[in-house]
């Protein structure tokens, strides 16, 4: 799906017909200030030079969310497709070898015809900021399509008032979850809470673990151990270590110039660290109650947390009209 330089728009279009397996992975923090994003974009960027077809799905507003970090800007987003305003790939913005879909006010609608069909009654779920019938449909159709040939889909995790959100795209079933963890106290504090919440809210039972500005690798395994002693004694969940980002200027420097520290500085320690995570994230064994993964699953768990209170209410208001 990569369209740089030479590869015209039309090839990678075409290359995404050809179908495949895709590889989810949702990025994810206890607390805003973590280098989610940050971590998101790096690995993106260490997945293309890994030779894979990546798509970002961005669920964050700006400021600081994936656009902002880029320099980038869009005409259109999900929402638009989802509202039938553009095609799907009108949405889909290029750079750096990778696709970017801006979804946050898709998100946002999505958690607001949720919220509607649990509690607020049927006129609500067919008004207001919330999704349509039709439009979940056109949301489906094209993240299915362009998702299509896609090798790995990271999702930026929506973060609400400073925290992750409930509503996302990748904390349904389907998706592999990234948690970056800041090596500090707060840090790790944040980072388990957020990793207790999905256990018990989304039954999430296995979680990978980022260690971002570790002073050390000694340092980042330590926390990771402690983590997981903690998670395995207390959740009864699984943790495992993907690797770590070191303390390096040339990652600052490379976020100042709007750039992945791969195409900024290739050599840089921050640099083959997103190369070792992307190589552990793609030979990351994906276990048997995940075996059923990709785009399409979580979708469908998507749909199926809200559109089924839909289409129940759907059928009540059809029987009532006639």
């Amino acid at each position: 799906m990569r369209s740089d330089g030479g590869v015209d728009q039309a090839e990678g279009l075409r290359r995404l017909l050809v179908g495949s397996q895709t590889q989810v992975v949702t990025v994810v923090a206890g607390k805003a200030g973590m280098g989610r994003t940050s971590a998101t974009l790096n690995l993106a960027a260490a997945l293309v030079r890994s030779g894979k077809d990546v798509l970002v799905l961005d669920e964050n507003r700006a400021p600081d969310n994936l656009l902002d970090a880029l320099a980038l800007s869009a005409q259109f987003d999900l929402l638009d497709v989802a509202q039938g305003r553009c095609r799907a790939y009108d949405a889909l913005i290029w750079g750096h070898g990778f696709g970017l879909l801006p979804a946050a006010r898709a998100m946002q609608a999505l958690a607001v015809s949720r919220m509607s069909v649990k509690g607020v009654g049927r006129a609500a779920a067919f008004s207001g900021p919330g999704l349509e019938w039709d439009e979940w449909q056109r949301m489906e159709s094209a993240l299915t399509e362009i998702s299509n040939g896609v090798d790995v889909m990271l999702v930026d995790g929506a973060m609400l008032a400073g925290q992750a959100a409930a509503v996302s795209s990748g904390l349904a079933s389907g998706a592999s979850l990234l948690v970056v963890v800041e090596g500090t106290p707060s840090g790790i504090t944040d980072s388990y809470a957020l990793i207790k919440r999905l256990a018990l809210d989304n039954a999430r039972m296995r979680f990978g673990i980022l260690v971002n500005k570790a002073v050390s690798e000694k340092a980042a395994m330590t926390v990771f151990e402690n983590m997981a002693k903690v998670a395995r004694r207390n959740l009864t969940v699984r943790l495992e270590y993907l690797g770590h980002v070191p303390l390096d200027d040339k990652l600052s420097c490379a976020t100042q110039m709007c750039k992945p520290v791969l195409d900024a500085f290739p050599l840089s320690a921050s640099a083959q660290a997103y190369l070792e995570l992307a190589h552990n994230l793609l030979h990351l064994p994906a276990p048997r109650d995940e075996a059923e993964s990709g785009v399409a699953t979580i979708i469908q768990s998507l749909m199926s947390q809200a559109s089924q209170p839909l289409r129940r209410i759907s059928k009540e208001i059809a029987h009532v009209v006639n």
